[in-house]
């Protein structure tokens, strides 16, 4: 997969309910294992909570999914959760929902609004990007040039990772590998062949995803 959604970072948000408190915890996963044991920590550190449910997605084609209710009503908190996750088509991601019951039952309903809004904010909060396979292109100017560069690259759909300034301008992009020769020969004709490259090496690149 070259390609697809994750969330940005880890993190936790809470939100209250007619006086029961739905806390988030959201990170990435990679396997199963990895998972498992955010879960398990989880459930560690608040083992006081009435509840710690559960969802998750994993894998290129979300080969592995498991959604937990954790005693809540069948069907009311973990299937809400991971279809959250489905919606916003994010990969390799685990989220726990930890809730402290706060005396008013909420109904089948209310319980499935309270998980998803639980995910969807803590999704919010946290970020979320797309993982690119970019290319290191080392961009080298004379600083003549290097105004023009700057204003085309504010505008051009490559990421503007450092800037070296040295005996000359040098701007290190983030370019997808499939679009290296094309930026090339982009930036050739804008600095009309006044340039030299530096290819690096492959790496994912966490590019942020502006939400619907």
């Amino acid at each position: 997969m070259i390609e697809y959604r994750t969330i940005k970072e880890s993190g936790t948000n809470e939100i209250d309910i007619k006086g029961s408190r739905f806390i988030g915890h959201i990170a990435r996963a990679f396997s199963q294992k990895e998972a498992d044991d955010f879960i398990n920590q989880i459930k560690k550190d608040h083992w006081k909570a009435t509840h710690n449910c559960v969802a998750y997605q994993i894998g290129d084609h979300h080969e592995i999914q498991r959604a937990l209710d954790d005693g809540e009503p069948s069907g009311t908190a973990g299937v809400p959760m991971l279809e959250v996750l489905k919606q916003n088509d994010l990969h390799n991601v685990v989220v726990v929902v930890t809730r402290y019951f706060g005396g008013t039952k909420l109904g089948s309903g209310g319980l499935i609004r309270a998980y998803s809004s639980a995910v969807s904010e803590v999704m919010h909060k946290v970020g979320i990007v797309e993982r690119q396979v970019q290319t290191q292109v080392d961009v080298i100017v004379d600083y003549s040039l290097s105004g023009m560069l700057e204003n085309w690259l504010e505008n051009s759909n490559y990421q503007l990772l450092d800037t070296s300034y040295l005996e000359h301008v040098t701007y290190h992009l983030g370019v997808p590998s499939q679009a290296v020769e094309t930026a090339q020969k982009e930036i050739v004709n804008l600095t009309s062949d006044q340039v030299k490259f530096s290819i690096g090496q492959e790496d994912y690149v966490d590019v942020p995803v502006a939400f619907d």
